[in-house]
């Protein structure tokens, strides 16, 4: 199929880039929440992430509080991550791996191929950043998803930006786009910010709020987070 063919490229392609894969060089924990945008960089080798939140929603189209929102990310070899997503938003159950293709001409790049548990839907993900300076730092994330609707597959693109600013070297805020443009029905548009903070290297909590900016799109929530890093779990870590 054609989306078989899409991940296989990309991530034949990642391979071959050779000396770009980085990982948290300087050793302290990088989260791909609270954000939409998930980070260009993966986990270290050998080591064990769990990126865990809790979200309230509210409006018109939904409502109710949200625990169970996970990501396990395990480092299994220089620049990849094996993933496995408990439910939230499109994805639900996924098992999927995040290869890191830079930093490419000062971009932190890389690319996450998965499939949902629920109708085995694939999903691709793109995300980038980039340090412009003075603390801060931008970037987004290009994604595509085939959901199944009544026994069909349908195509939903997800394109998001972020602006980031360090407040110091713990915390930082920041301020996101995010759209969601399906194959059918309209768009759904948020605006989203929030903050984090990371408690020594391996620990991180983190608060973010937003709204929707169309119809379709709950009209607020509210979310906290909390994400922790477990090092050398076989052999030598790559830190």
């Amino acid at each position: 199929m054609r989306w078989r063919l899409v991940v296989f490229t990309l991530f034949h392609t990642g391979l071959e880039v050779t000396g770009l894969a980085q990982t948290t060089g300087d050793n302290e924990i990088v989260t791909d929440r609270p954000d939409i945008t998930e980070s260009a960089i993966v986990v270290p080798t050998a080591s064990l992430q769990a990126e865990n939140g809790a979200t309230w929603t509210g409006g018109n189209h939904a409502t109710g509080l949200g625990i169970c929102q996970s990501l396990l990310r395990l480092g299994v070899g220089q620049g990849v991550e094996l993933r496995l997503a408990l439910p939230s938003r499109f994805e639900g159950l996924s098992l999927g791996l995040k290869r890191q293709l830079g930093p490419i001409h000062g971009f932190d790049v890389s690319v996450i191929a998965a499939v949902s548990f629920h109708a085995l839907d694939p999903f691709l993900k793109v995300p980038w950043s980039r340090d412009i300076g003075h603390g801060w730092s931008i970037g987004g994330m290009q994604s595509v998803f085939w959901l199944t609707e009544n026994g069909r597959r349908h195509l939903t693109f997800e394109p998001t930006f972020v602006l980031e600013r360090e407040l110091s070297r713990p915390a930082y805020v920041f301020a996101e786009y995010g759209a969601d443009y399906p194959q059918r029905g309209g768009s759904k548009q948020t605006a989203h910010f929030g903050a984090a903070y990371r408690i020594g290297s391996k620990n991180q909590v983190d608060f973010h709020f937003g709204f929707g900016l169309s119809p379709t799109t709950p009209d607020r929530f509210v979310a906290v987070g909390y994400s922790f890093r477990i090092d050398r779990l076989w052999g030598r870590s790559s830190l």
